[in-house]
């Protein structure tokens, strides 16, 4: 049986394990295909929420939320730790910048929003914070947020023996999606809002929730999944046979399913009294 690193970080310092943080840019293509969007209700009420357009967008990936934002109006620069992430995005127009967050240099400059579509948790929490408050504009705004696939019960039942049989050692609890997939997103968003107090640089944290559905077919949904982080450095065989019973259950139903997907975006206003304008360079 494959096996996974050894070295697993706790549960609420996923930002510590680099390797699979930075293993999605195998395929960045993929990744942009078949990853879910975000609903458009939040994006127009960060936007909203903010001052004005000026987005930075932390870990933008393939530029997933950056085009969303830009949609709406936004200017937005992102900064990727992954150089392939980031080639691909800026081919789709979006700017970017290749560094890690908490090592990128802003060099002077400002934003009115900092936000990070499921990628806060590969941020240190109290450092990637503390540089979000540093960059933001008086009243800016952060907001990070996460997708929560809910798959059908059968559905999630197979993927977790899937995972018992063909990766023991995965760092993720192959028994977390059939129990309560959101449950499971709550260290990450306690993680966030927790940080955000103890900056001492920002208002009150909020949960910002939106529940909505979308129907995917067997090809979709097997083409997704190898995009998670745990399952992106597999050798095409173990990946296959992983794989192979989640079709399977997906055939069983008839070929396609409703996904139900809750997105909870974690946010706050930068404190007014804390941050003398900045010059834009």
């Amino acid at each position: 049986m494959p096996t996974l690193p050894s070295e697993r970080p706790p549960e609420n310092e996923p930002h510590r394990h680099r390797q699979m943080a930075e293993s999605f840019g195998v395929d960045p293509e993929r990744y942009d295909r078949t990853r879910p969007r975000y609903p458009d209700a939040m994006v127009r009420r960060i936007v909203t929420a903010s001052p004005d357009p000026d987005v930075l967008d932390v870990g933008c990936g393939t530029g997933i939320a950056a085009r969303q934002f830009q949609a709406a109006g936004c200017r937005v620069l992102g900064v990727e730790p992954d150089a392939r992430m980031a080639e691909f995005a800026r081919h789709t127009g979006v700017e970017v910048e290749v560094a890690t967050f908490e090592a990128w240099e802003p060099a002077g400059r400002d934003f009115a929003a900092v936000v990070a579509g499921q990628t806060w948790h590969w941020v240190d929490p109290a450092a990637g914070t503390a540089k979000a408050a540093s960059v933001l504009r008086p009243g800016g705004r952060l907001a990070v947020f996460w997708n929560v696939d809910q798959p059908p019960p059968d559905l999630a039942d197979a993927l977790a023996a899937a995972y018992q049989r063909v990766l023991p050692d995965s760092p993720v609890d192959p028994r977390a999606p059939a129990k309560d997939p959101l449950g499971g997103y709550q260290v990450m968003f306690a993680g966030a809002a927790d940080a955000i107090r103890e900056s001492g640089g920002f208002g009150e944290p909020e949960r910002w929730r939106f529940d909505w559905e979308r129907t995917c077919t067997r090809d979709e949904w097997l083409d997704q999944l190898p995009t998670s982080g745990v399952l992106t450095r597999l050798p095409p065989d173990v990946l296959a046979a992983l794989l192979e019973p989640v079709g399977a259950a997906v055939d069983a139903m008839g070929g396609r399913f409703t996904m139900r997907c809750t997105t909870v975006a974690v946010t706050a206003a930068r404190n007014r009294r804390h941050l003398a304008p900045r010059r834009r360079q």
